[in-house]
C-alpha cells in the first residue's frame, strides 16, 4: 500500500514538472489559455459553428470580417494562439474587378499589414507561417486585382504571412522558374517561414476554406477555375 502511494506521488511530481516546462517555454499566459481552450472545448460551440454565428461576410464581401479585428491591449509575447480553425473564414467571396481600384485603396482597407506586405493577426499568435512567391513583369493591373483580394483572404485565415512580388526587369523571356528560385531564396532570408506558396499574379482565390497553410506533402490549390468551368481538366 505504502508502495502504491510512493508511485502515485512521483507520478503526480512528474506531471507538475512537464506542466511547468511546458510552461516555461511558451510563456505562461499562452499555454495557460492553450490548456482551458481544451478543458472548455467540450462545453464551446464549435469554432466552425461560432465562425457562422458571427460571420459578417456570407454575402461575399472579402473584407466585412475584418472589422471584426481589433487588436487587444496586450502585449505580444501575452497573445493566446490563434484556433486552429478560423473564426473569420466565411466560405466563397464575391470577386469583381473595379476599373477605378488603386494600391493606395488597398493600403488604406488592409491597415494591419506592414511595409513589405508582411501580416501577423493582431489579437492572437498564429500556428502558422506562409510566404507568398508572386512572379512578375508587366503584370500591373491583375497585381492590384490579387493583393486587393489576397490579403483580406489570408487575415481571414489567421495567417503569419509575407507576400513577395519578384519583379523580372528587362525584356528577356520570361523565366517563372527562376524568379520562383529567387522568391524562395529571398523569404528565407526574411524569416523561418514553414510555408510556401507560388502563386500566379492573374490567379484570385475564390474561397477562403481553401486555407493557405502546408500539410505533409506538397499540394496544388487552384485544380477548379473559372475558365474551365470549375472542372479538372484531363491530363
Amino acid at each position: 500500500m505504502a508502495l502504491t502511494k510512493e508511485r502515485y506521488l512521483l507520478l503526480f511530481l512528474f506531471v507538475q514538472l512537464v506542466v511547468m516546462a511546458l510552461l516555461y517555454r511558451e510563456g505562461y499566459r499562452k499555454r495557460m489559455a492553450y490548456f482551458l481552450g481544451i478543458f472548455y472545448k467540450g462545453s464551446n460551440p464549435s469554432l466552425q459553428e461560432q465562425g457562422s454565428l458571427h460571420n459578417s461576410s456570407q454575402p461575399g464581401d472579402v473584407y466585412s470580417n475584418l472589422s471584426l479585428i481589433l487588436k487587444p491591449d496586450l502585449l505580444e509575447e501575452e497573445l493566446p494562439y490563434c484556433p486552429e480553425i478560423s473564426p473569420f473564414i466565411g466560405g466563397p467571396v464575391r470577386v469583381t474587378f473595379p476599373a477605378s481600384l488603386t494600391v493606395e485603396e488597398i493600403i488604406l482597407k488592409n491597415p494591419f499589414v506592414t511595409k513589405g506586405g508582411h501580416y501577423k493577426p493582431p489579437d492572437c499568435e498564429s500556428i502558422h507561417k506562409t510566404a507568398v512567391i508572386i512572379p512578375h513583369r508587366n503584370r500591373e493591373q491583375h497585381l492590384k486585382y490579387l493583393l486587393y483580394y489576397l490579403h483580406p483572404f489570408l487575415q481571414r485565415q489567421q495567417l503569419n504571412y509575407g507576400i513577395y512580388i519578384i519583379h523580372q526587369a528587362g525584356n528577356f523571356t520570361f523565366n517563372r522558374a527562376k524568379l520562383l528560385n529567387v522568391g524562395f531564396k529571398e523569404a528565407m532570408k526574411d524569416d523561418d517561414w514553414d510555408c510556401l506558396f507560388f502563386h500566379d499574379v492573374d490567379l484570385i482565390p475564390e474561397d477562403d476554406r481553401n486555407v493557405y497553410t502546408c500539410d505533409r506533402f506538397p499540394k496544388h490549390v487552384s485544380i477548379a477555375m473559372d475558365k474551365f468551368g470549375y472542372k479538372i481538366a484531363a491530363a
